[in-house]
């Protein structure tokens, strides 16, 4: 969990891919995409049908790590609008339990527009909290700060020779891009053009790794 600064709040980015608020004691995840495997599975494409336990284990896991006692979820929490009415019984169990023991908000997304029954929590298109603006994806017109997803952004970097790819944060003066939280995610370089028209110039990928927040700039 690294500190840093973000729009006048002291927030924490976490090697997950998850924020957390602590005046708040909220965590905040997007793109969860729960039953991605059982949508691909019903058009004739099987992959192991575990995606959503796995993510909501993980996203336990961070919870009772960070005490977190309020949860936002930054949109496409499900694949599709049908993703809730598919989970495994476990996958639902597990939910109901996170939603039952947080403030749980759902935000929605463009994968998941209209949320019926979400095993708890309330829906909401965005929200500003204590001065941020949290939307699933980033408006290039917003000049608040605003904590989006949507893009799953990814850095690619050569290391010993190697190509290595990892998730990692999108940030500029006024917008803050968080990685996918899905266990089952693709993403997007963080050069993209479609990243870089949202959070303007001066963007920096960010990389929590132990203590430190590793910066790298991208380029215009």
């Amino acid at each position: 969990m690294v500190p840093f600064s973000f729009g006048g709040q002291a927030l924490a980015a976490l090697a997950e891919g998850a924020v957390f608020w602590p005046s708040r004691r909220a965590l905040l995840v997007a793109d969860l995409h729960l039953e991605k495997a059982s949508w691909f599975a019903g058009r004739g494409q099987m992959l192991p049908p575990y995606d959503s336990l796995a993510t909501l284990e993980a996203l336990t896991t961070l919870v009772e790590r960070c005490g977190a006692t309020e949860i936002w979820c930054l949109g496409d929490s499900f694949h599709d609008v049908g993703g809730c009415d598919r989970l495994p019984q476990a996958a639902q169990d597990r939910l109901r339990a996170l939603t039952g023991a947080t403030h749980w908000t759902w935000i929605t997304g463009n994968h998941d527009p209209a949320i019926l029954d979400r095993c708890g929590g309330e829906v909401v298109e965005e929200a500003l909290v204590d001065g941020l603006v949290l939307r699933h994806e980033a408006d290039p017109a917003e000049s608040r700060p605003e904590l989006s997803g949507h893009f799953h952004p990814k850095l690619r970097v050569r290391v010993r020779g190697k190509q290595v790819a990892r998730r990692c944060f999108v940030a500029s003066a006024a917008k803050l891009v968080l990685p996918a939280f899905g266990s089952l995610t693709g993403g997007l370089d963080v050069d993209h053009p479609e990243i870089r028209r949202a959070v303007g110039g001066r963007a920096e990928a960010l990389v929590p790794v132990a203590d430190r927040l590793l910066r790298f700039p991208i380029a215009a």
